[in-house]
């Protein structure tokens, strides 16, 4: 019922899966990752328990296959299962039950598997193959590309789509470094969930990822300058244009808009602003300024 990636970045330490389902929320079964440990996909007549449990024995130092050997020696239905594992050690170890669903099978690769049941045929984990190994830029692109090439016309489910998933874990990636989850998205219901999953992603890369090239921060002056006075003035962010130079209160008012719209990230405060944020503020414009108060201000 289920295409998926693992995959392991040895260079950043990034781990990560992705999936599609024609399967209510797929992201809250499939996928499982942990930084430094690992990366499993458990699907077809999917256990559950394999990803906790895969975890944890990769965490005592068991490589992909020991692991996988003791998941499927334990599971009585495990001719209905199918399950990847990746560990940070170059170990990939892969099942597929014989009483899965047909097209059911795996590929897998240098860092990465790619699998799936009740496929339309192979073709599908064969383009997701291609699209990992072919795509550039870092582990979440390769996985979105590898996960797009395997639901395009004629691949991927039998049945259809619902569902679709990213996960990709990083020592303290995510928001504000607390957790380990750089990017935790799910579409848990849609007539196109891959496509509705990378416009999420382009939203998520937007406001939470740091992996703009330094020539996209943009110097706030000239047409830029008066673009975005425009912008602040008709949100209520700045009263008026004095036509002056950039400055403290132009200033205040694009970081209080960047706030506002959930920016915090990408906010600099030398009187630059990132390409992406410059490019969503001129075509969506944000949210309207409205007045915050803390409640110690009360």
């Amino acid at each position: 019922m289920t295409f998926s990636i693992v995959a392991y970045d040895e260079n950043t330490g990034e781990l990560g899966v992705a999936v599609q389902s024609k399967f209510i929320c797929v992201g809250a079964i499939v996928p499982w990752a942990k930084v430094e440990v690992g990366a499993i996909a458990t699907q077809a007549m999917a256990n559950v328990s394999y990803g906790p449990r895969g975890l944890e024995l990769l965490a005592t130092g068991l490589g992909a296959n020991d692991v996988i050997k003791k998941l499927i020696s334990e599971d009585e239905e495990k001719e209905h299962r199918q399950v990847a594992i990746i560990d940070t050690k170059g170990g990939v170890a892969t099942h597929t039950g014989k009483e899965c669903f047909e097209w059911a099978g795996h590929i897998v690769g240098d860092s990465y598997s790619v699998q799936g049941n009740i496929l339309i045929s192979e073709d599908t984990v064969e383009a997701m193959a291609k699209a990992y190994e072919t795509t550039k830029g870092d582990i979440s692109d390769k996985l979105l590309a590898s996960l797009s090439a395997g639901g395009t016309e004629g691949m991927g489910d039998r049945r259809g789509k619902q569902s679709a998933s990213l996960l990709v874990v990083r020592e303290g990636g995510s928001y504000g470094g607390y957790t380990d989850r750089l990017v935790d998205i799910r579409v848990d219901e849609h007539v196109e969930p891959i496509k509705e999953l990378q416009r999420i992603f382009e939203i998520y890369d937007m406001i939470f990822l740091t992996r703009e090239e330094p020539e996209n921060l943009l110097q706030i002056d000239g047409e830029i300058e008066t673009k975005i006075r425009s912008v602040l003035i008709d949100l209520g962010y700045l009263t008026t244009s004095s036509g002056e130079e950039w400055g403290q209160p132009e200033q205040d008012a694009l970081e209080a808009w960047f706030s506002i719209n959930n920016f915090e990230n990408k906010w600099n405060s030398e009187a630059k602003i990132w390409k992406s944020v410059y490019d969503f503020m001129m075509k969506e414009k944000g949210t309207p300024a409205i007045s915050l108060n803390k409640m110690s201000e009360l």
